[in-house]
């Protein structure tokens, strides 16, 4: 199992496929990684011998972004929309949908589960 960007790449996986498991590489960033390391991307990870993993790895460090640098400075650009006050930062900080999407009926992956409110009864003569 190789072991790149502090994520382990399952071995039996085709190499560009594997690459994906890496937060901030998709597939097309994961061809472009290979094609630079001179690696075939259609070969198994488990038949990566050390000196392609080390290309593949050094690649990934000199030209991507990726796991935990990514995931704070997207965090740091939620912050800074909330912290300025724009309607992107709002709505983040009530956890609304941000892009424009109706929340009358649907929206229950950002607003959560249901909270039921009760109605009001009729009054009895």
């Amino acid at each position: 199992m190789a072991r790149i960007a502090g994520v382990d790449i399952p071995k039996n996986k085709r190499g560009f496929v594997g690459l994906t498991y890496i937060y901030g590489i998709g597939q097309s960033n994961a061809l472009k990684i290979l094609e630079i390391a001179e690696v075939d991307p259609y070969l198994k990870v488990e038949e990566w011998d050390d000196q392609q993993i080390t290309k593949v790895r050094n690649v990934i460090n000199d030209h991507f972004k990726v796991e935990g640098a990514l995931r704070s400075e997207v965090q740091m650009n939620i912050k800074r929309l909330m912290d300025i006050g724009c309607y992107r930062g709002i709505r983040h900080r009530i956890g609304l949908p941000l892009r424009g999407q109706k929340t009358k009926n649907n929206a229950r992956t950002r607003k959560g589960k249901k909270k039921t409110v009760a109605n009001k009864k009729k009054a009895t003569k």
